[in-house]
This record gives C-alpha cells, sequence and structure tokens, in this order.
C-alpha cells in the first residue's frame, strides 16, 4: 500500500463546484471511511482518487507521487461501491476482501478487522 494525500481537491462541473477544497493524508496501512449524506461528495472523491473523474483544481498523490494526469490502470488502487452486494452470494467482508486476495494481499491481512 501507500500514503494518499489530497490537497485542497477541487471538483467543478462547468461552473458549480461540487467539491471546495478537500484535504486529507492517509498513512500507508491505515483503514479510511468516508461518511456524509446523499449528494455531499463521497463518490466524487472517490472517483477523483481512482481516476475515474478528472480534478479540476490541485493535487492528489499516491505513494509521493502526483497522479492528476495518470490514468486509472496506473494508479494501482480500487474501491468499494456504495452497494455492498456486488456479489451477493458473499458476506460483506469477503466482498470488500476480494479485490486484496485479487492484488496479492496476504491472506491474513484480507480478513482481519
Amino acid at each position: 500500500m501507500a500514503n494518499v494525500t489530497i490537497d485542497k481537491a477541487r471538483k467543478a462541473y462547468g461552473p458549480v463546484e461540487v467539491l471546495h477544497g478537500v484535504s486529507v493524508d492517509i498513512r500507508d496501512g491505515e483503514f479510511v471511511v468516508l461518511v456524509g449524506p446523499s449528494g455531499c461528495g463521497r463518490s466524487t472523491l472517490l472517483r477523483m482518487i481512482a481516476g475515474l473523474e478528472n480534478i479540476t483544481r490541485r493535487k492528489i498523490g499516491i505513494g509521493g507521487r502526483v497522479v492528476n494526469d495518470l490514468p486509472p490502470k496506473q494508479r494501482d488502487i480500487s474501491m468499494v461501491f456504495q452497494n455492498y452486494a456486488l456479489y451477493p452470494h458473499m458476506t460483506v467482508a469477503e466482498n470488500m476482501a476480494f479485490s486484496l486476495t485479487l492484488a496479492g494481499a496476504p491472506k491474513a491481512g484480507c480478513g482481519r478487522r
């Protein structure tokens, strides 16, 4: 894993600014949960980190490297969507551990709380 640094990241769709300078530092190995009401920007921020949305201003860094212009494939990260049942035959924990297992993470770490 790697540190993730979000430095006053902003997102606008035309004249409408939807993220107004979000700053977060996530250390290597830290588990972070974004919560808030519908429409607050959680999914937009996650999509910006993953490279699925462009960043309007400032920067996002992963592992000490600014990734604003990197395509999603080169960021080597994944995200869990709001629908917990990506694979309905699996438990929530199994759904969350699935991508970690595919990435080669140790099995002991995938099931840890």
